[in-house]
């Protein structure tokens, strides 16, 4: 069975660049308008499957075109799709893009087909679960799906990875099955009500994020790199500098960077290392899954530096 399940949403991102963001009542030119395979959940499938993870993705998709070239797409990559279901009459999720100049984005997004992976759809794949080493999630998904599935990892002894993204509340009951957490410094803030404005905020967060139950805590600092707390031990690792052109799925790609590193036993410092590489690289191009770059990239990155 696949070591790593990820289970997440589908989207068509329709990206425009623009030279700013748009002020309410202001109408922009824009250009080079694509429509490119994104959603959180395929995002970090495709990075860990590009970068020789052993992995299948648990998700929905529409029954239009997109979602039967993406399903078939998937499988291209190398991940197992046995449970990537077509929803009949229902479009895949889609995401609305702006990227700025400096390369911000901003998002917008329709949940679609992704409304449908429910706690119900995943009952005939929960064995995909119950033999993998690790399930890895966002939240671009329904929330009961999320704790049904860390329920199934938790009672066969599957690690527990939670990406809290987009940021929302979450409940504590679901926060104690999680094992790796790797919410970003506003995803940190909303989950414990403390600012991360530094190292010894960060591990502030930590420490409230270890009290409700989580064993490992990676929250990620941008341009800082990454604070790890384990056991309420902290450390920084840092991250590379590049030109960033766009930073769509970056986050996305650390984390599936991150799971495949420690699928293979990597010292987790070298794997978080391994993650920053992935993700330095595709801020350096545009678009989600068009950004993620494979293993040979990753390990040419390294090397130079």
């Amino acid at each position: 069975m696949n070591k790593l399940v990820v289970l997440g949403s589908v989207n068509a991102d329709h990206v425009l660049q623009v030279a700013s963001f748009p002020r309410p009542g202001e109408t922009l030119h824009g250009h080079t308008y694509q429509v490119i395979p994104g959603g959180k959940g395929a995002n970090q499938a495709v990075a860990a499957a590009r970068l020789g993870a052993d992995i299948a993705f648990i998700a929905c998709v529409g029954d239009d075109s997109f979602g039967r070239d993406m399903r078939e797409t998937f499988a291209r990559e190398g991940m197992n799709t046995e449970a990537v279901m077509i929803e009949a009459g229902t479009p895949t999720g889609i995401a609305m893009i702006q990227v700025t100049a400096t390369g911000e984005n901003s998002i917008c997004i329709s949940a679609e087909a992704n409304a449908r992976l429910t706690p119900e759809r995943l009952t005939p794949h929960r064995h995909l679960i119950e033999h993998a080493d690790t399930l890895l999630m966002q939240l671009e998904t329904p929330i009961e799906t999320i704790e049904s599935a860390a329920r199934i990892a938790k009672q066969s002894g599957t690690r527990v990875v939670l990406n809290p993204a987009p940021a929302r509340a979450l409940s504590d009951e679901l926060l104690q099955l999680v094992d790796l957490i790797t919410p970003n410094e506003t995803e940190a803030e909303l989950l414990t009500g403390i600012k991360v404005t530094d190292i010894a905020s960060a591990q502030q967060a930590a420490d409230a994020l270890h009290a409700k139950g989580i064993s490992q805590v990676m929250i990620t600092l941008g341009s800082q790199g990454v604070w790890v707390s384990e056991q309420g031990q902290g450390y920084q690792v840092p991250g590379f500098r590049v030109e960033a052109c766009d930073t769509t799925a970056a986050g996305d790609t650390f984390n599936g960077a991150l799971l495949t590193a420690m699928q293979e036993n990597m010292p987790l410092e070298k794997a978080i290392r391994f993650a920053h590489a992935a993700a330095a690289i595709s801020v350096t191009r545009v678009g989600a899954q068009t950004s993620i770059p494979h293993r040979r990239e990753v390990e040419r990155f390294l090397m130079g530096h």
